[in-house]
């Protein structure tokens, strides 16, 4: 098992747990912690028994407060580029994970870590969680895909609200926005996003992830595009044995034992 700097990973019975974990800066994310997770996920890419992977921040205050703010201070702005297109090549690579992505949001979700949050496939958030894309009163503006799949899942008018005022927003508010999909009591929120995770990974291990393939390349393009990469992948999962035991089991009323074929 890889051991990490900042990052705490645990990995039980299909579900990986990664705890950002930098408490000291409220897990701030840095060029180690970029690199980091760039880690786990090549290494959980070639894990075949792991089917969910849950992200959350270590302390009990954030999840993550957002990018380093005293290490970009220092950066040229060459050291910039370098950082904002490594922020986004590691948030992508999350997104396209094979993996189904929770994002247990326990606390401040701001700047980056919101970014990180946008690329998971689902997001819970405890009710003490705090949200807000507060880039411009820093002189900056959210890099890491936070103007992009902000506008996809909430909508231009609410995009641009949060983001050119980097006003923060309660986890009940962004549940009524669309970005979140859960608040729970913050006491739960951990057991509640493993009892997703447990109901996710009774499900076809194949047709979980064409759905997840269908759902994020499909919202980019045209519906007709759209429609015809929903049927292929579709036709994929209909071609293997999973498929068969899932409606064998349902006509005989009995649990399905999925094997991931």
């Amino acid at each position: 098992m890889q051991s990490f700097q900042y990052l705490r990973f645990e990995n039980s019975s299909g579900l990986a747990t990664i705890v950002l974990n930098r408490p000291e800066t409220l897990n701030a994310i840095n060029d180690a912690v970029l690199d980091e997770l760039d880690q786990a996920f090549t290494m959980l890419e070639r894990d075949d028994q792991t089917r969910v992977v849950m992200i959350t921040g270590g302390g009990d205050k954030a999840f993550v407060a957002g990018g380093d703010i005293a290490a970009m201070r220092q950066m040229s702005v060459l050291e910039g580029e370098k950082f904002v297109y490594r922020g986004q090549e590691v948030l992508k690579k999350i997104e396209d994970s094979r993996k189904v992505v929770i994002a247990a949001l326990n606390g401040y979700t701001l700047g980056g870590g919101l970014e990180l949050a946008l690329a998971c496939d689902i997001r819970i958030a405890s009710e003490k969680a705090k949200l807000g894309l507060p880039e411009v009163c820093i002189g900056l503006y959210p890099g890491w895909g936070g103007t992009q799949r902000l506008v996809r899942l909430a909508g231009k008018g609410i995009a641009k609200a949060l983001v050119f005022t980097g006003e923060r927003i309660s986890a009940e508010e962004a549940r009524e926005l669309g970005i979140v999909n859960k608040v729970v009591k913050h006491e739960e929120l951990m057991t509640y996003c493993r009892t997703l995770a447990q109901k996710i990974m009774e499900n076809s291990p194949i047709a979980v992830m064409q759905a997840k393939k269908a759902i994020n390349q499909g919202s980019e393009i045209s519906l007709d595009q759209a429609l015809v990469l929903e049927a292929e992948a579709w036709l994929v999962n209909f071609s293997t044995e999973d498929r068969v035991e899932g409606l064998t089991s349902f006509l005989e009323k009995r649990k399905p034992h999925y094997q991931g074929k």
